[in-house]
């Protein structure tokens, strides 16, 4: 697990065993509140490590950003925590979290410890602001990546913790591509003085507002060339071809996988956009 510090109270942990995901701690004099854990123990109990030092208070606050297991499975190594997130996170967890992680125990061994932790203060409609210790989180909604996703902004340091809002390839597999450019194009109208994103590299200020362009871009473009291919006839195996690079994205964070997860976008959409529509 690499750790990171964005600010003077503000440690991004990545994980170096899947996808490069990201948590993130908030300290405060009164606590700590964690944004989102990492998907396996070892890590997850690292950040509890840290936390200890630098939170004596202990974690106050644990803000799931979306059901996925990769940001949810650690919260249960802090039962003193109050769990924040959307009210849908709660529904997911419930209705589809339960199975994926009795699925995931059989297949990964040191997961059979994982329970899962849900949501104790849900919003829905809005934001909802957390203070504590001299410290204000925003959270707001953020759907595309799934539809329960959400963000939160530190205010005194204006920083983004935006989650899977914003990764190296914008991924929509479990979301909505229209939602997903709605909230982006939100996101260019604030100003941030860094983003951490849900997978990979902290964005700072200069490359923000360009990351946006390209991720919205990127979007539109797979959109026309799905478009594109049914208008043609053409089958969804020949989006295969396609590569990241010729949608205005690079290949190489991640350690590559952002092609599979961009091929991964264009079956999903062709499947959608081939449906009949309702009338």
């Amino acid at each position: 697990m690499l750790q990171e510090r964005v600010s003077d109270d503000i440690h991004v942990f990545t994980s170096e065993r899947y996808a490069q995901v990201t948590a993130s701690l908030v300290v405060t004099p009164a606590g700590g509140i964690l944004v989102d854990t990492l998907p396996f123990p070892d890590e997850t109990r690292e950040i509890a490590a840290f936390a200890a030092r630098r939170c004596p208070a202990g974690i106050r606050y644990i803000v799931l950003t979306h059901y996925h297991a990769d940001h949810t499975y650690g919260a249960y190594l802090f039962p003193q925590a109050e769990v924040v997130a959307h009210r849908l996170c709660r529904e997911r967890l419930i209705t589809l979290g339960v199975p994926a992680l009795a699925e995931a125990k059989e297949e990964t061994p040191e997961l059979a410890e994982v329970e899962l932790r849900f949501p104790d203060l849900i919003f829905d409609e809005g934001e909802l602001y957390l203070h504590l210790g001299g410290k204000t989180l925003r959270l707001f909604a953020t759907p595309g990546h799934t539809v329960d996703s959400i963000a939160v902004h530190v205010m005194e340091e204006n920083i983004l913790l935006a989650a899977d809002a914003m990764m190296p390839v914008p991924t929509i597999m479990d979301g909505d591509l229209e939602a997903m450019l709605q909230s982006l194009r939100a996101l260019q109208q604030q100003r941030f003085e860094s983003v951490v994103q849900g997978h990979g590299e902290v964005l700072l200020r200069g490359e923000i507002p360009i990351r946006l362009e390209a991720n919205i871009r990127y979007l539109e473009t797979i959109r026309d060339l799905v478009q594109e291919a049914l208008a043609e006839g053409r089958p969804k195996e020949s989006l295969r071809t396609i590569s990241i690079e010729d949608c205005g994205l690079s290949r190489i964070p991640l350690n590559g996988l952002v092609q599979q997860l961009h091929v991964a976008n264009l079956m999903v959409l062709y499947e959608r956009m081939a449906q009949p529509q309702r009338v």
